[in-house]
Protein backbone atom coordinates (compact mmCIF):
# COMPACT_ATOMS: atom_id res chain seq x y z
CA UNK A 1 0.00 0.00 0.00
CA UNK A 2 1.07 3.71 -1.07
CA UNK A 3 2.67 5.09 2.17
CA UNK A 4 1.27 8.56 0.77
CA UNK A 5 4.32 10.66 1.96
CA UNK A 6 2.78 14.60 2.94
CA UNK A 7 5.59 16.74 1.28
CA UNK A 8 7.87 17.34 -1.58
CA UNK A 9 11.26 15.52 -0.71
CA UNK A 10 13.11 18.72 -2.16
CA UNK A 11 11.25 21.83 -1.21
CA UNK A 12 9.37 20.41 1.49
CA UNK A 13 6.02 21.84 -0.23
CA UNK A 14 3.08 20.30 1.21
CA UNK A 15 1.02 17.29 -0.54
CA UNK A 16 -1.54 16.39 1.70
CA UNK A 17 -3.69 12.82 0.05
CA UNK A 18 -5.96 14.80 -2.35
CA UNK A 19 -2.87 16.65 -3.87
CA UNK A 20 -2.71 16.42 -7.62
CA UNK A 21 1.08 17.71 -7.49
CA UNK A 22 2.15 14.65 -6.32
CA UNK A 23 4.87 12.73 -8.02
CA UNK A 24 5.93 9.27 -6.92
CA UNK A 25 8.87 7.27 -8.37
CA UNK A 26 8.76 3.35 -7.61
CA UNK A 27 10.13 4.08 -4.40
CA UNK A 28 7.68 6.03 -3.26
CA UNK A 29 10.45 8.61 -3.46
CA UNK A 30 7.72 12.00 -3.49
CA UNK A 31 8.39 15.19 -5.06
CA UNK A 32 6.00 17.70 -6.37
CA UNK A 33 5.62 18.37 -10.01
CA UNK A 34 7.64 21.93 -10.03
CA UNK A 35 10.81 19.73 -8.86
CA UNK A 36 9.91 17.02 -10.89
CA UNK A 37 10.00 19.07 -14.07
CA UNK A 38 12.44 22.52 -13.37
CA UNK A 39 14.94 20.75 -10.94
CA UNK A 40 15.14 16.70 -11.31
CA UNK A 41 13.90 16.43 -14.79
CA UNK A 42 11.85 13.70 -14.52
CA UNK A 43 14.68 11.70 -12.95
CA UNK A 44 14.61 10.52 -9.07
CA UNK A 45 17.79 11.18 -7.93
CA UNK A 46 17.13 7.97 -5.28
CA UNK A 47 16.89 5.55 -8.12
CA UNK A 48 17.40 6.93 -11.14
CA UNK A 49 14.05 6.37 -12.52
CA UNK A 50 11.13 8.44 -13.68
CA UNK A 51 8.42 9.64 -11.95
CA UNK A 52 4.25 9.09 -12.29
CA UNK A 53 1.11 11.30 -10.69
CA UNK A 54 0.55 9.59 -7.28
CA UNK A 55 -2.91 8.01 -7.03
CA UNK A 56 -5.46 9.51 -4.93
CA UNK A 57 -6.99 7.72 -2.11
CA UNK A 58 -10.63 7.79 -1.89
CA UNK A 59 -12.10 9.41 1.42
CA UNK A 60 -15.03 7.87 1.52
CA UNK A 61 -14.71 4.04 1.73
CA UNK A 62 -17.67 2.60 -1.35
CA UNK A 63 -15.99 -1.01 -0.36
CA UNK A 64 -15.92 -2.08 3.56
CA UNK A 65 -12.78 -0.27 5.18
CA UNK A 66 -11.44 0.61 1.76
CA UNK A 67 -10.68 4.47 2.13
CA UNK A 68 -8.32 7.17 4.05
CA UNK A 69 -10.11 6.66 7.07
CA UNK A 70 -8.80 3.21 7.51
CA UNK A 71 -5.30 3.26 5.62
CA UNK A 72 -4.12 6.83 6.48
CA UNK A 73 -1.54 8.75 5.02
CA UNK A 74 1.50 8.95 6.37
CA UNK A 75 2.73 12.29 8.33
CA UNK A 76 6.55 11.39 8.49
CA UNK A 77 8.22 14.19 6.30
CA UNK A 78 11.30 12.96 4.55
CA UNK A 79 13.99 15.08 2.92
CA UNK A 80 16.79 14.36 -0.26
CA UNK A 81 20.22 14.18 1.13
CA UNK A 82 21.61 15.28 -1.86
CA UNK A 83 22.38 19.24 -3.23
CA UNK A 84 20.51 20.50 -5.72
CA UNK A 85 23.88 20.44 -7.63
CA UNK A 86 24.52 16.71 -7.06
CA UNK A 87 20.79 16.47 -8.25
CA UNK A 88 21.43 18.48 -11.76
CA UNK A 89 24.56 16.35 -12.13
CA UNK A 90 22.74 12.97 -11.77
CA UNK A 91 19.74 13.74 -13.77
CA UNK A 92 21.72 15.27 -16.43
CA UNK A 93 23.92 12.31 -16.69
CA UNK A 94 20.40 9.89 -17.50
CA UNK A 95 17.86 12.28 -18.28
CA UNK A 96 17.85 11.50 -22.09
CA UNK A 97 18.04 7.64 -21.01
CA UNK A 98 14.03 6.87 -21.88
CA UNK A 99 12.69 5.13 -18.40
CA UNK A 100 12.56 1.27 -19.37
CA UNK A 101 16.29 1.94 -20.50
CA UNK A 102 17.59 3.29 -17.43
Amino acid sequence: MLELRPNCENCDKDLPPNSNEAMICTYECTFCTSCVENILENVCPNCGGNFENRPIRPTKARRPNVSLHYQLASKTKVQTKFTEQEIKTFAGNIKFISPEDR
